[in-house]
This record gives C-alpha cells, sequence and structure tokens, in this order.
C-alpha cells in the first residue's frame, strides 16, 4: 500500500452514524487505587516473563524470546483462565497510559543476542494470542483518537512512521495471520474511522484490504460508499481498497456503480484514478455502461467554441496544471491493454446517429484509440469517415481538441496528421473538406519547424498520389496555406519543391494551385530583401520560361498557365510595387511575360486558343494594372484587319472566287446598313486558315475587355452581331454543283460551315451579357434590338449545324480544335500523348508571321472592350444529340461510343449512297453520327445563353408557340442538361465527349444554382408549349412554314430540304425539360436551400389552385410551404401522364419517371428536417404515403393501359428498359409488396407462358406480351430478391435486440418468408414451359442469389424450429421444387454447351450445396423426428422424362461433386421418400 502524503485535515465527524452491532467486550480498567495498578502491571510484566520476553529494556522496545510461537502458545495456554486474562489486560492497559510506553510496544523488537532479528512488535505478538485479540484491537482503536492531533492541522509535513503513534498502531492490524471476531472489530474499526482526521482516514481506508481480510466486505463497502458522499475527497483511498478487495459479482456491480455516480461531482486532479479503476473493472456485462456513463459526464476539455476568444483567453497561459493530460493518458494506459473497451466505444460511437449526442469526448477516444496501435486504426478510420460524412464530428469538436491547447495535443500531433491522410484521400467530398480543415488548423496551431514540416511533407505525398481529387484537395491546402501565410512558407520552401516533380500528371486546374503556391511566395519575395525568397521568384520566372519554349504541347500548356498564375498575382494594382529602384515593378514584370508567352504561341494554334481562354478568365476574377490592360488592348487591335472586310451598302465590292468557289453573304441582320463583313471563306481558302481557328478565342477575349473597360456595355463592337459572314455560296449544296467540287473545295465549304458556328456561338456568349440584367448602362432599346438578333442568331446557329451535320456525311473531315479541353476530374489530359490535343499538333495548320504579328488598331467600325461572364463556359453539343430514332429514348440514353473510325466508314458509306437533292431532306431532328464523334472540338456555350430562354415575344403566327422556335430551345435545354449532369454527378465525372470548360469546373454549385434559378418559369413555359404540341398531333402543317419565313428573316439561305421534325423536337423538348427537373430537385444544394427549392417546386405547379382539404393530411399544407408545394408538383405531373397516355407512351413514361425523382426528392429533404418544427416534420410524414401511393398508382395505370401501335412509336421493341422501370415502381412503392409480387409470379405471369403468347391476349396488363415478357420476369427475380434481403436484415436485427421476441412476430415473419419462397418457385417453374435460354440464365443467376440471401435467415429458422417447425419444413420443401429444377437447368445447359448459362452455375452450385447441408444441419440438431435423405438424382430434363447422361459423356467426370443439389428430402412423418440409388448422377 503507498501511503499518501499528509493533507489538511478534515473536519471532524460525528461517529453517531455508526453504530456496532455488538457491543464491544469490557475491558478491565484501571482502578483509581495506584497500588492495585501497580500490581496489575506488576502481574503482566511476570507473565511476559514466563513466556521469555523482557517488557523493560532500557536499551529499547521490549526484547522477545527467540521463539515467538513458545510465547504465544504459552501465553494462550494460561489466558484460558479468565483471571489472568482479566489482570494481563488491566496491567497492559495502565502499562500503556504512558505514550512512550505504547511506542515502545508497538515499535518494532529486536530476539535475542542468540536467535534471529525479529520485526514485529510486541503488540503484534501479542494480537496473534486468540483468547486476548479482540480486546488489545478494541484497546488500541480507543487509543487512536488521543493521538489524532499530534500533527498541526495545518501542517504540510509527515511524521516518520515511528514517531506517528496512530499509523503504528493501525499497522498492527495488517495481515494478521487470524481475526477471531471480524464484525466486532470491523464496527469498531469504522466508527473510530468516521471521526479520523482526513490524511489518517485517507491512510485507515487504503489499508482496510490488508486489514479485514475477506470477510464483511458488505459492510465495508456501504461504509465506505457514505463516506464518499460525505467527503468526496477520499476517493482515490476508496478506489484502492475498492481495487483490492476480493468481491463476488454483486459487490463488483454496486462498486461500479458507486465509482459512476462520482464521475459528475469528482475533483479533476482525481478523474485520472476513477477512470483507470472504471476501465480496468469494466467486464462484458457491465462495460457498455461504463462507456456510456463515461462519455456522458467527463468534460475536461472546457474550451470556448470561438477560436478568436479561446486564443485570447488562453494566451500565455502556463503548463502547471496538467490533469487534462492526466486524464487522457489514464484513459490511454486503460485502452491499451483492454481490448474489451476498444471494441465497445467503436460500438458505442456506431450506434449514435445524431450529431448533437456527440461530443469532444468522442474525438479523443478515437485520437487514443489511433495512437495505441495499428490493430485498431483501420477500424477507428473507417468510423472517424462515418461520422464526418454523417455530420457527427464537426470542425468545432476538432477546434475544441486542438485550439489553445497544444501541449495537450502535442503528443498526439501525429495521430491527428496520420488522420489528415486517411481523411484527405477518401472518395466523399465532405469529409476531405473536413481533411482540409485538420491540415490547416494542423498548421497553424502547431507553429513549431518539426511539426509544419511533417504537415507540408503530408501534402507533398498526397500531391504525389496520382488519384485526382485527392491532388485536388492538397492543393487546395496548399494554396490557402500560402495566401496566408506565405511568409512562414518561404523557409520550408524546399519542402514544397517535391510538388514540381509532378507537374506532368496535373490537371490544369491543378497546375493553377501549383503555380499560385508559388506565385504568392514569389510575390512576397518581391515585396523584400529576403535572399532565400528572391531565390524563389527567379527560380520560378526560369521554370515558366523553359516550359512555354518547349516544343511538346504538354509542357507548353504548364508554362502558359504558371505565366498567367503569376502574371493574375504580380498584376493586381495593388501588387505593383518593387523592393528596388533597380527592379522592374511587379506590372512590368507581368507584361513582360505575357509577352514571352505569346511569343511562344505563334507556331501552334491550340497554344494561343489555350492562352487566349485563360487570359480570358483571368480577366473576368482579377483586376489587373493599367499597364497589363494597356498591353492587351494593343494586341487586339489587329482583330479587324485580319478577320473583317468592308461594305459597301450591306453589299461585296468585288465577286473574287476563292480556290474556285463563289461567296456569298450569309445571316446579314443589318441589311443595307451593315459595314463589314467576317472573312470566313477567303481565310479558310489561304494560307491564312489557321488564324480562323483562334478567331472565336481572339473574340472572346476582345467581348471580355470590351466589356471591362465600358462599364458591361459592348456597344464599341456591337456591329459584329448583326454582320454577315461571307461564305460560300448556297448554291453549292445542291445535287449538280456538289459533285462538280473537288475534294479539297468540299472540305473549305465545311470548315467554312464549322467556323461560321462557331462564331456565332461566341456571339451569343458575348451579348446575351446584354440582356441578362447584370448591367444597368445599356438602354431597354438596345436590350430588345438585341434580343431579337440573339433568337435570329440561335436560328443560324441550329440552321448551320444541321448542314454542316449533312455536309459532312457527304464529305469527311476532321474538324480542327477550336476549344481545347480543361480536365475537370480523374484524366490528366495533359499527360495524355494520345489525345487529340496532341494530335492536333501534328495537323494542324501553322501560323505564318503575318497572321501573328500585331497590327495597329483601327476604330471606325469596332472598340476596344470587355469580357464575357464566366459563368458556365461548357461545350456545347450538337442538336442532332438530341435525338435517337425519333425520341425514342431520353437524351441520358443517347449512345456516347461513336468512334473515329465508325465515323468514317459510315460517312464513306453515305457519300457513295447520298448527294445533296431536293429529294432529300436535311431534318433538323435526327441523331448526327458525324458530329458526334466531333463535337468536344466546338466553342462551349456559356450560361449567360440560357437567357435566350427566358425571351418573350407577341407572336403573329397561328401559333401561340410555334414549334418553329421549339428546336432553338432545345438546342440550349440539351446543353443546360449535361451542365446539370456535371454538377449532379458524385465525382463530377463526365463522358470524353462532353467537355465541361474551365468557366464551369471553377464554379461552385452554389453559384451555378444562383446563375439558374430565373430559368425555372421558363423551363415550364417550354415545357407547356411542347406538350400543347404533342397533344394536337402531326396534323398542324403549318408551323414548318413559320420555320421557313422565320429562317429567311435570319439570313439564312433558301434551301428547301432542311425542315424540321415538329413531333420529335416536341417528345424531346418535353423530355429534356422532365430530366432537367428531376436532377435539380435531387441535386444536394437545391435540397438543403429551402428558398432555391421552393422557386423550382413553385414553377412547377398546376394551372388550377391545390385542393387540400381532399388530403388526409392533418393539419392541411398551407400555400407556399415545402410540402404543398412538393403536391402541387406532384399533381402536375400526374396531370401530364393522364392526358399523355391517350397519345404517347413515351411520353407518359418520362411523367412518370419525374414523379419518381420528385417523391425521391421528397423522401431526402424529409431526412434533413431535425431542426425544423415538429408540426412540419409530421406533415412530411404524412404526405410521404399518399406521395408513395399515387407513384404507385401511375406505374399502374400505365402498365394496364391498353396502348395501340400509334401511341406506342414502333411497337414494343426497344421498350424493355422502360417497361423495366416502370415496374420496378409500381411493386417498390406499394404497400403490400409481397401480395403483388404473389399474384403477378403465381397467378399472371404463368397464363403468360403457358399459352401462346400473342399481342392480342390479355392478362389484365397489356404491356405484358412477348416482347416485354423477359423484362416483366427480371424485374418480378429482382424486386422479390430486393424485398428478402430487406426482410433477412429485419430479422437479424430483431433477433441482435430482442432475442427470442414474440411468436406472433415470429408467424408473421414466416409467412412473409414464404411468399417470397412461393415467388422464386414459380418463377423457375416457368423454365419447364419456355425453351428461351435468356430465360433459363435468369432463373440461374437470380435462383442462386435467392439460396443465397435465404441462407442468411438459417440462424433465426433453426432458433424457432421447436415452435414452428411444420411452417418452416414447409418453406423448405416449397424451396427444394426449384432447386431440382435449377439442378437440371445446369446439367441441360452443360449438355447443350449454352455458355450464357454455363457462366453463371459455379457460384449457383455453391449456393445450392450450402443450402443442402444447412438443411441437414438443421434437421439434425433438432429432434424432433424427421427423416432427412440426401442421395443421386435421377437425370431428368425439364418435362420430367429420364435421359441417359451418357449422352454427356465431357460432363461425366465433373458432375460426380455437383450431384448433391437439390437432392433433400423431408418428411415430417418420417417417411423416407422414394429415389433410385442405381440412377445416374448429375
Amino acid at each position: 500500500m503507498v501511503l499518501l502524503r499528509q493533507q489538511q485535515q478534515s473536519r471532524k465527524r460525528s461517529s453517531s452514524s455508526f453504530v456496532p452491532p455488538f457491543p464491544p467486550p469490557k475491558i478491565p480498567k484501571p482502578q483509581n487505587d495506584i497500588g492495585t495498578a501497580v500490581d496489575a502491571v506488576e502481574k503482566m510484566v511476570s507473565i511476559l516473563a514466563e513466556g521469555g520476553c523482557t517488557l523493560v529494556n532500557p536499551l529499547g522496545p521490549p526484547s522477545l524470546p527467540s521463539d515467538p510461537y513458545k510465547l504465544r502458545r504459552h501465553l494462550s495456554r494460561l489466558f484460558s483462565s479468565t483471571d489472568d486474562r482479566s489482570v494481563f489486560l488491566s496491567g497492559f492497559s495502565s502499562y500503556i497510559q504512558s505514550s512512550s510506553n505504547l511506542r515502545r510496544v508497538l515499535m518494532s523488537s529486536n530476539g535475542s543476542n542468540f536467535g534471529p532479528a525479529r520485526s514485529e512488535s510486541l503488540v503484534r505478538h501479542l494480537l496473534l494470542v486468540a483468547p486476548i485479540q479482540l480486546d488489545l484491537q478494541i484497546m488500541l482503536l480507543e487509543k487512536l483518537p488521543e493521538y489524532f492531533d499530534v500533527v498541526p492541522g495545518d501542517s504540510q509535513t509527515s511524521l516518520s512512521l515511528e514517531d506517528d503513534v496512530s499509523r503504528l498502531i493501525i499497522n498492527q492490524f495488517r495481515w494478521l495471520d487470524f481475526v477471531v471476531d471480524p464484525s466486532s472489530f470491523i464496527d469498531k474499526l469504522l466508527q473510530v474511522l468516521s471521526i479520523c482526521p482526513l490524511h489518517l482516514k485517507k491512510e485507515i481506508i487504503g489499508s482496510l484490504p490488508e486489514i479485514i481480510g475477506d470477510q464483511n466486505n458488505k459492510t465495508v463497502i456501504d461504509s465506505l460508499e457514505q463516506m464518499l458522499h460525505e467527503d468526496p475527497s477520499v476517493i482515490v483511498p476508496v478506489l484502492d481498497s475498492f481495487s483490492n478487495l476480493n468481491l463476488d459479482d454483486q459487490l463488483q456491480e454496486q462498486v461500479i456503480t458507486i465509482a459512476l455516480s462520482c464521475i459528475r461531482t469528482i475533483d479533476a486532479e482525481h478523474m485520472p484514478c476513477l477512470l483507470r479503476f472504471l476501465l480496468l473493472s469494466a467486464t462484458q456485462l457491465n462495460v457498455r455502461r461504463i462507456i456510456s456513463q463515461i462519455r456522458e459526464h467527463l468534460k475536461f476539455v472546457r474550451t470556448p467554441h470561438n477560436r478568436t476568444i479561446q486564443k485570447n483567453k488562453l494566451k500565455g497561459k502556463l503548463v502547471v496544471d496538467n490533469t487534462e493530460a492526466s486524464i487522457l493518458d489514464a484513459l490511454r494506459s486503460s485502452l491499451q491493454f483492454k481490448s474489451l473497451l476498444c471494441q465497445e466505444i467503436l460500438k458505442e460511437l456506431n450506434g449514435l446517429e445524431k450529431p448533437r449526442d456527440h461530443k469532444v469526448i468522442d474525438m479523443w477516444l478515437l485520437i487514443l484509440l489511433y495512437t495505441n496501435g495499428e490493430s485498431m486504426r483501420k477500424s477507428v478510420e473507417k468510423v472517424f469517415k462515418k461520422k464526418i460524412v454523417e455530420g457527427c464530428i464537426q470542425e468545432v469538436m476538432l477546434d475544441q481538441c486542438i485550439c489553445g491547447n497544444k501541449e495537450l495535443a502535442q503528443e498526439y500531433f501525429l495521430s491527428f496528421l496520420s488522420l489528415s491522410e486517411y481523411i484527405l484521400a477518401c472518395k466523399e467530398q465532405k469529409a476531405r473538406d473536413f481533411g482540409i480543415y485538420m491540415y490547416t488548423l494542423l498548421f497553424e496551431e502547431f507553429a513549431d519547424t518539426y511539426s509544419r514540416q511533417e504537415v507540408l511533407g503530408a501534402l507533398v505525398t498526397h500531391v504525389g498520389s496520382a488519384v485526382s481529387f485527392e491532388v485536388t484537395s492538397a492543393l487546395q491546402i496548399m494554396a490557402s496555406l500560402a495566401s496566408k501565410h506565405a511568409r512562414e512558407l518561404i523557409p520550408l520552401s524546399y519542402h514544397i519543391n517535391g510538388i514540381l516533380d509532378y507537374l506532368e500528371g496535373l490537371t490544369i486546374e491543378n497546375l493553377y494551385k501549383v503555380y499560385e503556391v508559388f506565385s504568392h511566395m514569389a510575390l512576397l519575395a518581391r515585396s523584400g530583401a529576403d535572399c532565400l525568397g528572391s531565390s524563389i521568384a527567379n527560380e520560378l520566372f526560369i521554370i515558366v520560361r523553359k516550359q512555354v519554349g518547349h516544343p511538346d504541347l504538354k509542357y507548353k500548356k504548364m508554362g502558359l498557365i504558371g505565366i498567367l498564375k503569376i502574371v493574375s498575382c504580380l498584376g493586381v494594382e495593388s501588387n505593383v510595387t518593387s523592393s528596388s529602384p533597380f527592379q522592374k515593378s511587379n506590372a512590368e514584370e507581368a507584361v513582360e511575360l505575357l509577352e514571352t508567352g505569346l511569343e511562344s504561341c505563334k507556331q501552334s494554334c491550340l497554344s494561343l486558343i489555350f492562352f487566349y481562354d485563360e487570359l480570358t478568365a483571368i480577366l473576368e476574377s482579377t483586376t489587373l494594372h493599367p499597364i497589363i490592360m494597356d498591353w492587351i488592348g494593343k494586341h487586339l487591335g489587329e482583330f479587324e484587319s485580319i478577320f473583317l472586310s468592308d461594305l459597301d451598302g450591306g453589299q461585296l465590292p468585288s465577286r473574287i472566287p476563292y480556290c474556285g468557289l463563289e461567296g456569298e453573304l450569309w445571316m446579314n441582320l443589318d441589311g443595307e446598313m451593315s459595314p463589314i463583313c467576317l472573312n470566313i471563306l477567303p481565310l479558310a481558302s489561304s494560307s491564312q486558315n489557321a488564324s480562323l481557328q483562334f478567331l472565336p478565342a481572339n473574340f472572346h477575349l476582345l467581348s471580355t475587355v470590351e466589356r471591362l473597360t465600358n462599364q458591361g456595355s459592348l456597344g464599341g463592337i456591337d456591329a459584329l452581331l448583326g454582320c454577315p459572314m461571307l461564305l460560300p455560296s448556297s448554291k453549292y449544296f445542291l445535287e449538280a454543283e456538289w459533285q462538280s467540287l473537288t475534294g479539297k473545295q468540299k472540305q473549305i465549304i465545311c470548315l467554312s460551315l464549322y467556323y461560321a458556328m462557331n462564331w456565332i456561338r461566341e456571339l451569343l456568349n458575348a451579348f446575351c451579357t446584354q440582356v441578362d440584367g447584370r448591367f444597368e448602362s445599356i438602354s431597354q432599346t438596345s436590350k430588345d434590338d438585341i434580343m431579337q438578333k440573339l433568337l435570329k442568331r440561335m436560328r443560324n446557329l441550329v440552321f448551320l449545324e444541321s448542314l454542316l451535320s449533312h455536309s459532312i456525311r457527304m464529305c469527311p473531315v476532321t474538324l480542327p480544335q477550336l476549344h481545347l479541353r480543361v480536365e475537370h476530374c480523374g484524366s490528366a489530359f495533359i499527360n495524355q500523348p494520345n489525345h487529340v490535343g496532341n494530335k492536333e499538333k501534328k495537323n494542324e495548320p501553322k501560323m505564318t508571321p503575318e497572321s501573328a504579328s500585331p497590327y495597329k488598331r483601327k476604330h471606325k467600325k469596332i472598340s476596344k472592350t470587355s469580357a464575357t461572364g464566366a459563368d458556365g463556359n461548357l461545350h456545347q453539343q450538337t442538336l442532332f444529340d438530341l435525338l435517337r430514332k425519333a425520341g425514342a429514348v431520353t437524351s441520358q440514353e443517347v449512345p456516347d461510343k461513336v468512334s473515329s473510325k465508325d465515323m468514317a466508314t459510315s460517312a464513306s458509306v453515305d457519300h457513295n449512297s447520298h448527294f445533296f437533292n431536293e429529294s432529300v431532306l436535311i431534318e433538323v431532328s435526327p441523331v448526327s453520327q458525324a458530329l458526334e464523334s466531333q463535337k468536344f472540338r466546338f466553342r462551349p456555350l456559356l450560361l449567360e445563353c440560357f437567357s435566350i430562354l427566358t425571351f418573350s415575344k407577341d407572336h403573329d403566327t397561328c401559333c401561340s408557340d410555334p414549334v418553329a422556335e421549339l428546336p432553338l430551345y432545345l438546342y440550349l435545354i440539351h446543353d443546360f442538361q449535361h451542365k446539370l449532369d456535371y454538377f449532379a454527378a458524385p465525382s463530377k465525372q463526365c463522358s470524353s465527349r462532353n467537355i465541361i470548360s474551365a468557366a464551369v469546373t471553377r464554379m461552385t454549385l452554389d453559384e451555378f444554382l444562383s446563375k439558374i434559378r430565373p430559368l425555372f418559369q421558363s423551363l415550364k413555359r417550354n415545357l407547356d408549349s411542347s406538350f400543347c404540341i404533342l397533344k394536337e398531333g402531326e396534323g398542324n402543317e403549318t408551323c414548318q412554314e413559320h420555320w421557313k419565313l422565320q429562317s429567311t428573316a435570319a439570313g439564312n439561305p433558301d434551301l428547301t430540304n432542311v425542315v424540321p421534325s415538329n413531333s420529335s423536337i416536341s417528345t424531346m423538348v418535353f423530355k429534356e425539360i422532365l430530366n432537367c427537373f428531376s436532377k435539380m430537385l435531387n441535386l444536394s444544394e437545391v435540397q438543403r436551400y429551402r428558398s432555391v427549392l421552393s422557386d423550382l417546386l413553385e414553377a412547377f405547379q398546376p394551372d388550377k389552385a391545390l385542393d387540400t382539404g381532399s388530403l388526409d393530411v392533418h393539419p392541411c399544407p398551407s400555400p407556399g410551404t415545402i410540402e404543398y408545394l412538393y403536391l402541387g408538383a406532384c399533381s402536375f405531373v400526374e396531370c401530364i401522364l393522364d392526358a399523355a397516355c391517350s397519345f404517347s407512351f413515351i411520353v407518359a413514361s418520362e411523367a412518370l419517371f419525374t414523379l419518381e425523382s420528385a417523391v425521391t426528392s421528397f423522401l431526402k429533404v424529409m431526412d434533413k428536417l431535425d431542426g425544423d418544427d415538429k408540426s412540419v416534420q409530421s406533415a412530411f410524414h404524412q404526405i410521404l404515403p399518399l406521395l408513395r401511393g399515387r407513384l404507385s398508382s401511375s406505374a399502374k395505370k400505365l402498365l394496364k393501359h391498353k396502348w395501340d401501335n400509334k401511341n406506342l412509336e414502333n411497337g414494343w421493341k426497344n421498350k424493355g428498359e422502360m417497361v423495366q422501370k416502370i415496374l420496378r415502381t409500381y411493386l417498390e412503392y406499394d404497400e403490400s409488396i409481397s401480395d403483388l409480387l404473389d399474384e403477378l409470379a403465381c397467378t399472371i405471369l404463368p397464363q403468360v407462358s403457358l399459352t401462346t403468347i400473342a399481342e392480342d391476349e390479355d392478362y389484365g396488363f397489356p404491356t405484358l406480351c412477348s416482347a416485354t415478357f423477359l423484362s416483366w420476369y427480371r424485374v418480378l427475380f429482382e424486386v422479390n430478391l430486393t424485398v428478402l434481403g430487406k426482410l433477412v436484415k429485419e430479422v437479424v436485427r430483431l433477433e441482435k435486440v430482442r432475442p427470442g421476441f414474440q411468436p406472433v412476430n415470429v408467424h408473421t415473419l414466416l409467412i412473409r418468408l414464404q411468399k417470397n419462397v412461393n415467388v422464386v418457385v414459380a418463377l423457375v417453374s416457368m423454365c419447364r414451359t419456355h425453351d428461351k435460354v435468356t430465360l433459363h440464365a435468369m432463373a440461374v443467376k437470380y435462383g442462386g442469389k435467392f439460396v443465397d440471401s435465404f441462407l442468411k435467415a438459417f440462424d433465426f429458422l433453426q432458433v424457432h424450429f421447436q415452435m414452428h417447425n411444420e411452417a418452416i419444413l414447409l418453406l423448405v420443401k416449397e424451396l427444394q421444387k426449384a432447386t431440382r429444377t435449377i439442378q437440371t437447368l445446369c446439367s441441360e445447359a452443360k449438355g447443350l454447351k449454352q455458355t450464357a448459362i454455363t457462366s453463371k452455375i459455379p457460384a449457383t452450385k455453391r449456393s445450392l450445396e450450402r443450402f443442402l447441408f444447412r438443411v441437414k444441419a438443421l434437421l439434425h440438431s433438432t429432434s424432433n423426428g424427421c427423416t432427412f435423405w440426401m442421395g443421386n438424382l435421377k437425370h431428368k430434363d425439364l418435362r420430367g422424362q429420364v435421359v441417359s447422361s451418357q449422352a454427356y459423356v465431357d460432363d461425366g467426370i465433373d458432375s460426380i461433386d455437383e450431384d448433391p443439389e437439390g437432392a433433400v428430402d423431408v418428411d415430417p412423418q418420417g417417411s423416407v421418400p422414394s429415389a433410385s440409388e442405381n440412377s445416374e448422377n448429375e
């Protein structure tokens, strides 16, 4: 027992609280008569002397005999006489009245000179004499209070053991060989203990296990518990005593309960001891309670949430109170030695679901578990990530652990860092965001060099991982640190330089981040006199100059990115000073870098395009110094002289052929007033054709500069919006003229159309910024004029793309790339030498010095100016990507796998079989495979272009919203959907042909939503228009005339063979808008921000107000609430679905899928209602079943509707996937899904398979026919598997929570399980009457999966077999029917070598074998008289006829091991089913 240091004496406690159960023995009191007392003492001395003990020893303590056992035996015999015992006790009592005598008998005695040395005192030997033991114990305990005040109460020093009589007395009671009357002794001891001073009380409490042994533990524990309530300061010795007592299970639990009750009241300095006691006392039975109580009441970190306040309060804090560190050390050491605690902590944390249930202690527990060893790290990492993704562990908890507690967290720094590394490498964006915060916090809080080196080293390792999202996150951290702590990073730059080794594998966005890091340090270095910093700047300039000078495009792009990023840092107006008069200013250095970059791009069009586009993006986001803007303006002055020509009265001054091709002005919106035209044909047919390749990028930069320098107005270049284009004459698109052209001339025509189309795209990008409401300096008259021209330019764009598509089919051409793709996800384009970006380098025309040299700018028609909106610089797909077989599938299903080889092949075929003539219509609607493979080369449309959807004007035609305008809206809506696809994708991954530009990849989802929010009403208006046209049908042929009239008004050439496809375009507009609505509903940010969600839902409300009174919802939702808007949107879609059933299966199906998306979105929003009012949550919970029922009813309506061939659009062919989705929706959202499955599989589907499958047969579901039978079959199997999986999970969960739950529940579960078995048996049995191999393959595949899932419930069946044996045996016998059929299918497939089936046989065979032996184990482990018999099956075919197995000699060997499957027979009556043991095996 470790002796505690003496503390301040506690106040006295009344001894009345301890009443001994027996009165203490009467000890003879010394007589007042002195003579009598002397006689008693002399008698006592003589008795001891007779035993060989000399009491009076002038040299020290009494001298004991050499054989103390002889003394004890002598005294025991002597004291059998009551008189001698009483006299001895009386004399001993008188003798110890003197404190010196008492001290002598308590001190250790030495033996005689002839015996061995002894360490026991005389009292110790007397206490081992049974007749007088209890009397001496009580006598000594009663002497104890006389020495309480030997040490002053305020003394801070402890007496030695020899001087402290009270401790000497207590010391005599330890480790006695026996205790005669433990109850009386303990009662007296506890009575004295209650009045002891604190230091002595702690001494006695700590010594109790050594004093009392194993007796009366209950009494001791009760007394100590009461003392704890009275004086919590004795907690440490009490816990020590509890630990050393030998307790049974009941007392041990009582002790744990006492200790747990102290967590809330104990002083912090004693908490480590309490935690160590609790954790080391944990068992399987109480570990959960211990962990829960510790988590609930341990609050050792008391730091404020606000980091600034926290730092101020903790500033200058000395490391004096190390209590928190001691608590962590106690937890860590306890967890290290008990794996039970570790597992329980993880289980406890896993069971917490709500963020408010998590505390700072949880963070520390995970860190301690992670620190303790490798074995737990994987588990801790999974839990940590899960909690972060669920939002349970938040940034404020990390602040409370680290901020202001540097000394406390320093020991665990590497654990924090290691967890940060794991979290940053996770796929989940939320986890990576938390990892970013962790890294930043570790760098800022741990300012020592070692810690920051470790953080930077870990970040560099992430950069080298080659995992795109991990690299991006790491570079984001470094860029953030560089912007805030550039001065601190300069001395550590040698740790950051390792990033430069990975440049080749980085995407463009990540390259920007790399150069941003070094640019911040270089900028700071240039403003100071630090030699190290100056060297960083110089090295950075050297690196980028070397890269831009490299001939390879990959390295040139790196250098251009570096130059532009440096310019964006150095060229800011606030950063133009220089630290030395002999050093160039930052702006001059930036201009020099721009000149270097531009010079390096003169021989490469792609490099120049990239340079222009990225410089434009910088101008959009950064205000550069006027010196830099002047340099850009001078460079753009050459635009007019290169690309424009003067007109005379809107006509060409002369008609000069170009390469034998006559020119013609196309698409002149200004008529005779147009002073200029765009020289496309002259440039395309000359040696300067390369200049057309960078024309759109150059104009993009020009318009951006114009807008930035003229307060948003493009008035200085507005002539370009209406100016015509000089293109090849339209007569070449007639048959005779086209055939007379040479191959080079045809190529020039195609390229001219291509450049014209991309020119119009950039016009739209630039001038749509004038009408989107951002700039107030533009008059309404100008806006109206621009709107009209933009609509015409959209018509020009659709016309040109249609014409280009058909031209390329006639003459295959590899189109030059006008937009250098910007990587936004996994693939690093600059590190892929086989990509188009690098192949273009070989084929692209070289730029001549004339085309690249600067010209002085003219000011008469266009003026210097501004920038496009940097929003949504996304690649626009062609209109022909929208449709597939007249709209048979949604745009999401359009194939995106068209190789250039396939394109060339099909184009060559078209070249031999089609010509331009009036008999061949160039429709605006068919899919263009020719442009499909090259659309990534086009210039992307920006988000500003979607403002065209919001234009409204009065129409003077017969249609309120004619189909003539739908192709324009469809073009934009389809591009809009691809932007949505990018943000809706979990990992922001898109097809290689759906290139997302930098403006969108640099945009957050919040910014994107703010841009598209005004479009919601426009989408609804176009949806209504297209739906009205679809209801009217094909009868309105005048709409094609409207197309021609408006096409002519837009300046399109009069080509009679270019016509729109009314129904296809209307169908696609309808489908595209519904798809966009579905995707927007399920965007996470839309669901999070109620205002955006409300606007979206409000736009898609029905025309009539919603009748909430008819709904079974109380209280009724109020108009304007989210739940009301959801009901309205669903009602609107339902109305569309009902109307569409009369004319189009595809339109009705799309409406159903949109309704399903709305219900899914409603469910997700409901899951995020934790903080909302309870009435709102109640309304959501009432509305959800209503919406699910409506969805199921709508799906049922589609399945039961009698569709005719006209409404089916090419019959049931290629409708299988749509039917599957509809049927799955019908089943999954039905309330009684098990009953419905049972009805369809056991009643409806067998009728189809057993009769002649004809189109005119009616089984209650007209959609069930020969063409869709396999779709139904597959869906029933899959949904049945899903239902079984949920049932198995429910069974397993109930068994864990409530083992052996009520028989009624068991019976219900068995009935549900029986329905699942009935479904699979019915589906598998259909194979006996259906010969399709595909059907057999699905039966084998899904049958095996069903058996696998069924086996997971076998433990449940085994537990309840005795009570429900009949029901369970019925399950097994029914399922045996399916297993035997599956066995036969496998046998026939192997014999007939049906590879579609044989590939699925091994997994299914394993499942069947497991099922067989689990059934055997089930029946053998239960003694109910059942007979289990297993044998070989006869080889029968699907019709039950025995066949000779020798027909399949090749399979004879393999089949021996496969015979058991399915050969299971059980009979509750004990009969053995007959089977032929001599039959052939299979």
